[in-house]
């Protein structure tokens, strides 16, 4: 299957949090979008990594990408080196995708910017036919390289290089977000004894939705996601920014 985008983070929550607005809004335009998963989130204070596995299920039915993977990376400790590079690389050039989303550059927890880096870097010697990798049934992948690879803004602000409008889509990216019960702050979900932690409390979602509003009025509209490339954008017809 090929995608037109592929939105590769560290931990199951990512996407929801960051890009899951700009998916939505991409997969109406009739865009083919899918998740890949670094980690199962297992150094989460909150849930298990087996719920977390079935709630980044239940965020992609809302959502309605076409396919959601987890590469099974160790949460907290994986590095951007020749080995994690060659776990992330199968993914990529099974899907090949035109575009691929990842973690801020930096941000507040270390797992982010380290994932963007290493998301980045993959992406770019996956199109290295020198560098072998094969899929499930044991054949040789092609070499792929997808055209641009964004970052998201996640924790701490980043100046956007440019603004991804999602009003039509902030309340689905919303209900997305709120499939991940054992994470965030949703009244109904049964964690007796669990901690509280950063993200569970209701300002963390009040955070969230001011982020978008943020980003939003930068542009002129209600809701946005800003991302950041080390590429410059051009463009053809200035109407797009119309």
């Amino acid at each position: 299957m090929k995608l037109d985008i592929l939105a590769i983070t560290a931990h199951p929550d990512d996407v929801e949090l960051c890009c899951a607005g700009t998916l939505l809004a991409q997969m109406a335009l009739g865009k083919k979008v899918g998740i890949v998963d670094l980690t199962r989130g297992e150094l989460g204070t909150r849930g298990t990594p087996e719920g977390r596995i079935q709630e980044g299920l239940d965020a992609a039915r809302i959502l309605g990408v076409e396919v959601r993977e987890n590469v099974g990376l160790a949460d907290g400790f994986f590095k951007n080196d020749e080995a994690h590079q060659k776990a992330i690389i199968p993914f990529i050039r099974k899907y090949r995708p035109e575009i691929v989303i990842t973690n801020a550059i930096n941000d507040r927890h270390p797992d982010h910017g380290r994932g963007a880096e290493l998301v980045a870097e993959a992406s770019f010697y996956s199109g290295l036919r020198m560098v072998k990798t094969f899929d499930e049934q044991g054949n040789e992948q092609e070499a792929w390289r997808p055209k641009q690879v964004f970052h998201s803004i996640q924790d701490r602000y980043i100046t956007p290089d440019f603004i991804v409008d999602i009003t039509e889509f902030h309340d689905k990216k919303i209900e997305a977000v709120k499939a991940f019960k054992s994470q965030f702050h949703v009244p109904d979900y049964k964690g007796e004894g669990e901690p509280q932690s950063y993200i569970s409390s209701p300002e963390f979602l009040e955070f969230i939705i001011a982020r978008a509003q943020e980003m939003g009025h930068a542009i002129g509209v209600k809701y946005g996601e800003g991302f950041t490339t080390a590429r410059k954008l051009g463009v053809r017809d200035l109407s797009v920014f119309i």
